[in-house]
């Protein structure tokens, strides 16, 4: 439904202001109004992290959500804890990576398990204002019995504890506000919306 596309938008000058893990980068652009006409030339900031996939483990035979502690720096300053309840999440390691490699990989790094269904949910931009990040979001079946007691890779300096807790226990969390991390938060409500198609599978 949107008036307008890609084409409707003039990139005049890309200037990097850093590369790295998360790169910045300023903007000389302009795009079309909604009365027809440009815009004037402006300046937008934005950060380039790469895209990223996230994904549930679900145990349709116990109703069960195997969920991940681990420490994350961008929650300093929160007030609370650091150590966030979210579900396995990972970065693509390279342009030829698919989303669904992505989620196999993680699955076992960060939660010991494979799976033999895995389910596409959604996708969405995390902050499109100032970052061009992309989430995508997928469940996958599994036997939360085989699930590690810790995991992560050394290499990457992840510590993670994992947990395997009743659906309904997860949901509390959710509504307690102690599951607060975006991809997290999105997901579990949207496998809320959807979980009845998964229970018979």
């Amino acid at each position: 439904m949107q008036k307008y596309h890609q084409n409707d938008v003039k990139i005049i000058e890309k200037t990097p202001i850093r590369e790295g893990f998360l790169s910045i980068y300023k903007l000389q652009l302009q795009h079309r109004l909604f009365a027809g006409e440009w815009s004037p030339v402006f300046e937008r900031e934005v950060m380039d992290r790469g895209h990223a996939v996230v994904v549930l483990p679900y145990d349709p035979s116990n109703d069960a959500l195997v969920v991940l502690e681990q420490f994350r720096v961008g929650a300093l300053d929160t007030g609370a804890s650091p150590w966030l309840l979210e579900f396995v999440a990972g970065m693509y390691d390279s342009h030829d990576e698919t989303a669904e490699q992505v989620a196999h990989r993680e699955l076992e790094e960060e939660a010991g398990l494979t799976t033999e269904s895995l389910h596409y949910a959604l996708t969405y931009l995390s902050t499109p204002g100032g970052c061009t990040e992309k989430i995508s979001i997928y469940i996958a079946l599994v036997d939360s019995s085989k699930a590690a007691r810790h995991a992560g890779l050394a290499t990457e300096n992840e510590d993670i504890r994992v947990h395997v807790l009743p659906f309904s226990d997860v949901v509390q969390l959710l509504e307690a506000g102690k599951i607060n991390n975006a991809a997290s938060v999105i997901g579990l409500q949207w496998l809320q919306l959807h979980k009845r198609q998964f229970e018979d599978l």
